[in-house]
């Protein structure tokens, strides 16, 4: 069989997180029933004229910028014409050209097994959703037009497409998902339809620069299906080509109960959909200075920060990937640091039990007085500066590793001072006490004391073990242990 290479660009429409649809005043919201959040102007009624969303266009120039974009002074909204009965108006108000959406010409750096790999964005640009066509439980089907309308956003990658794996077009969609939960303009949740990711996909001869003829996959609802729907349609076009077919331009369905993609529909060309500039809207303009404004109010973005945690308190990239994979994330490991935490304390904690019982109890990480989308779920008690007291309980030797554990669950579920839970109960740090009890436990246990010096050490554990048994788990373990091998190997 011939070597093939992979070429994948891909098409990102993200709903972006407004109050109101992109030309009315109808509310954005996910579920609910069907068709009550329509007017005259999101369903295309005669008459009805459309006001522009400037809430969404601030949250495109942001997003452009963001992905290194240029921004035109003067941009325009256009129809692009087609017939689908999810589309009340008969054509879908979008933007066109090289040169005319809010942003272009811009790239985004995305991390790969092979290391970084910068993906190069065609073009940024606002638009409104369609509804949503339904399979009635009687038959037949119907369409809801509550979707209809909301400001949608559209990233499409540069053509000839960069993205050459199924590796690639997922990290790719991944890291391009976390960017925007960072900027605020997306969710996020592709399981609800606000995030949709469509790659067009063609395999060619290894030996040849052209082109191969691309296939649409529509609305891939997982970072999974992004790779494995990339990953089906080379292998199917690879298979076409070997047998002496033609692959045909056209879109396909993903479904995921079997893996495979199914024809939909022949993949219409540009003309076909007969764009011109809108006459109910008039341009936008954008001036320099209101540009620039909003380019210096972006926050740190994933992959700085991400190179700012190694940097800055020498994090590993595994503990750094992790603390920065979500923003609130983030926010909540930098107030803990800026209470006096040690960072690299406040990541062990923060990713091992206060991820465990955040995801245990359902709860949401917030910071007091900060405030924060919980997405309904209950605020946890649990604030940055009680862990950086626990930590500190630890490092300063007051308790064990052990007992911090069980501490940290109780001020977990109560909010309470850790250091008023510890009274009585902290770590023996006193050398002779602990060089008495090691005494007391060797005169005790005579039978492990012999197997020991006889060499097999593998025992000392359960001496440790002992003292930790005979002091109630108080007595300082590295010293103990560190006095147990004194004198066993001072008396052999």
């Amino acid at each position: 069989m011939s070597e093939y290479r992979l070429s994948v660009g891909m098409e990102v429409h993200a709903e972006l997180r407004t109050q109101s649809k992109m030309f009315c005043r109808c509310q954005v919201a996910f579920g609910g029933e069907p068709n009550t959040r329509v007017c005259p102007v999101c369903l295309g009624l005669p008459g009805a004229l459309p006001v522009p969303n400037r809430e969404a266009i601030q949250m495109v120039l942001r997003t452009a910028l963001a992905l290194n974009c240029q921004v035109p002074v003067d941009s325009v909204f256009h129809r692009k014409n087609y017939f689908y009965p999810d589309l009340p108006k008969g054509f879908q108000v979008s933007q066109y050209e090289e040169t005319n959406p809010i942003g272009y010409h811009g790239h985004l750096m995305i991390h790969t097994s092979r290391g970084p790999k910068r993906i190069g964005i065609k073009r940024v640009h606002l638009e409104e959703d369609t509804g949503k066509i339904l399979h009635l439980p009687g038959g037949g089907s119907g369409v809801d037009y509550n979707r209809a309308g909301v400001p949608l956003m559209e990233i499409v990658t540069d053509f000839p497409p960069d993205i050459e794996s199924a590796e690639e077009a997922r990290e790719y969609v991944a890291q391009l998902r976390q960017l925007l939960v960072y900027l605020g303009v997306c969710d996020g949740k592709m399981e609800e339809g606000s995030l949709r990711c469509e790659p067009n996909i063609s395999v060619r001869r290894a030996d040849s620069e052209t082109l191969g003829t691309k296939t649409e996959l529509k609305n891939l609802s997982s970072f999974r299906n992004v790779f494995l729907g990339t990953e089906y349609e080379r292998r199917r076009q690879i298979a076409v080509l070997e047998t002496g077919g033609t692959v045909a331009q056209e879109t396909r369905g993903w479904n995921e109960a079997t893996e495979s993609s199914y024809l939909m529909r022949t993949k219409e060309s540009e003309q076909e959909y007969r764009y011109f500039p809108c006459p109910d809207l008039v341009p936008l303009h954008f001036d320099r200075a209101d540009v620039e404004a909003a380019r210096a109010a972006l926050p740190e973005l994933p992959l700085a920060k991400l190179q700012r945690y190694q940097d800055e308190f020498n994090l590993s990239p595994q503990d750094a990937q992790l603390l920065t994979a979500e923003r609130p994330w983030a926010e909540w490991f930098e107030a803990a640091v800026a209470a006096g935490g040690d960072p690299k304390a406040v990541c062990n904690w923060m990713n091992g039990d206060f991820a465990r019982l955040l995801k245990e109890t359902g709860q949401a990480a917030v910071i007091p007085g900060v405030e924060s989308d919980t997405e309904g779920r209950e605020p946890a008690r649990m604030t940055p500066e009680i862990l950086v007291k626990v930590a500190k309980l630890v490092a300063d030797g007051t308790i064990t590793g052990k007992k911090a554990k069980e501490v940290f669950e109780k001020a977990y579920m109560t909010g309470d001072d850790p250091a008023s839970m510890v009274e009585g109960q902290t770590q023996i740090s006193d050398t002779d006490f602990i060089r008495q009890a090691v005494a007391d436990v060797i005169a005790e246990h005579p039978d492990p004391v012999a197997t020991y010096r006889s060499g097999k050490e593998g025992v000392l554990g359960f001496l440790v073990g002992q003292v930790m048994r005979r002091t109630q788990g108080r007595a300082n373990p590295p010293m103990v242990q560190e006095e147990m091998r004194r004198q066993l190997d001072e008396t052999s």
